[in-house]
């Protein structure tokens, strides 16, 4: 179109920059996951979450239908995420013994490092009457069978009795688990997932191994070897400094013809 004479070409108009929806929505959960850590459930409010976002609360109603909708899609990713990493460090750990206390000491090691996100799990969401038809409750399945499958493949290797039911196996470690840590979770005290996880996959290995079933324990004899050296490596400093200490005192004794304490 033309401009008429004496007039000036009309101001261009602001380009808009809206992000993806993907990303928006991966912006308001991870905004979310802090608020709700720091607040807990009940405490969280959306204005605060849009605000920390930098949306408009009418934005997260878009995509979430409230409060709890978001603290569940938030708990799955948080699932999802972690799942993805026991699989990756999971490959590379061989023997039964090794692979139960790896999953059971990863279990122990999220909810010492991240009490606040279990805290919603464990008080909110699987009180709630909707758990069993959230995508949380089959996270959740699908979580501990990736322990079950271990006791499984043991079972049918003949390093395991059969006839142990799967669940029993699962309430004991699971279960067990969460008595362990529920003091801690209440801010009573604290608790050491290594020494945890070795006293839990004891107990556990021991009541299903057949008798005289070879048991391979490499990986946490090269730990313990890799502890020991370090305590050895430590004393050894100690040792080299009292020498040194030592020749100076005999130096001065000498010089000076006074005995060393």
């Amino acid at each position: 179109m033309r401009v008429p004479q004496g007039m000036t070409d009309p101001l261009p108009r602001r380009q808009i920059y809206r992000l993806p929806r993907a990303q928006r929505v991966a912006d308001i959960m991870l905004t979310a996951r802090a608020v709700f850590r720091e607040k807990g459930y009940n405490d969280a409010v959306i204005a605060e979450i849009a605000e920390r976002a930098g949306v408009v609360e009418g934005t997260i109603y878009r995509y979430f239908a409230g409060k709890r909708d978001l603290l569940i899609k938030v708990v799955e990713h948080w699932y999802e995420e972690m799942l993805t990493d026991y699989d990756r460090q999971l490959e590379g750990i061989r023997g039964t013994w090794n692979r139960l206390r790896f999953m059971i000491w990863r279990h122990l090691t999220v909810i010492h490092d991240d009490p606040a996100m279990c805290r919603l799990i464990f008080n909110e969401l699987r009180s709630g009457p909707e758990y069993r038809e959230t995508a949380v409750f089959e996270l959740n399945r699908e979580y501990t069978n990736r322990t079950l499958a271990i006791v499984q493949d043991a079972m049918d290797s003949g390093e395991f009795r059969t006839g142990i039911p799967l669940r029993i196996v699962r309430d004991m470690i699971y279960g067990g688990v969460e008595h362990h840590i529920w003091a801690f979770l209440r801010g009573e005290g604290n608790f050491s997932p290594d020494e945890s996880a070795d006293a839990i996959t004891d107990i556990i290995h021991r009541g299903l191994v057949r008798p005289g079933a070879v048991i391979d324990r490499g990986e946490q004899v090269i730990r313990r070897l890799e502890e020991l050296a370090e305590r050895l490596e430590r004393a050894s400093g100690q040792t080299q400094r009292l020498q040194n200490a030592s020749g100076v005192a005999t130096e001065i004794s000498r010089t000076t013809g006074k005995a060393s304490c």
